[in-house]
């Protein structure tokens, strides 16, 4: 499903939805970052998606980053809050989300990257160096910066 992002956009269509999501930062030993080449919008971002119905956020945190890159992962910290109302995302069945995501840190513990060739056409380890070379939405940038971030103590509110 094909999908349009709007950032503090006065022109983006009225929201109709709000569905929780979740974000995962996952790092080698190299101190390279997982990124994602998603279909849907043609970015790259961390990988995540929906919290389903009888799930812990956690467990999609789990569920999300195995469908979409072929790891297991361990969640070890939050990273932050984004439920910025300005970020609006466009769907062609007509929905309007809101952005409402929880973005975590976790560590790699199983599995090799791959492609889902569904929601993923790329998997790649990203040197934190060459992420300007990468074409990111705005707000998922921020919250790549945040996981980055080695001074920061705090999750971010916001």
């Amino acid at each position: 499903m094909a999908r349009i992002d709007y950032f503090n956009d006065a022109d983006a269509p009225a929201v109709n939805s709000v569905v929780p999501s979740v974000t995962c930062a996952i790092r080698d030993d190299d101190g390279r970052i997982l990124l994602i080449h998603k279909v849907d919008n043609d970015l790259w971002a961390l990988p995540g998606g929906g919290h389903d119905p009888g799930e812990s956020i956690i467990d999609t945190v789990v569920r999300e980053v195995r469908e979409e890159t072929g790891l297991d992962v361990q969640v070890t910290s939050l990273v932050g809050t984004y439920t910025d109302p300005r970020h609006v995302m466009a769907y062609d069945d007509g929905e309007v989300r809101q952005q409402f995501s929880l973005c975590f840190r976790a560590k790699w513990i199983g599995g090799m990257p791959r492609e889902d060739g569904t929601e993923t056409k790329a998997v790649r380890w990203v040197n934190p160096n060459d992420l300007d070379r990468l074409n990111i939405h705005p707000s998922m940038r921020l919250r790549i910066d945040h996981a980055l971030d080695s001074n920061r103590t705090e999750p971010y509110l916001g």
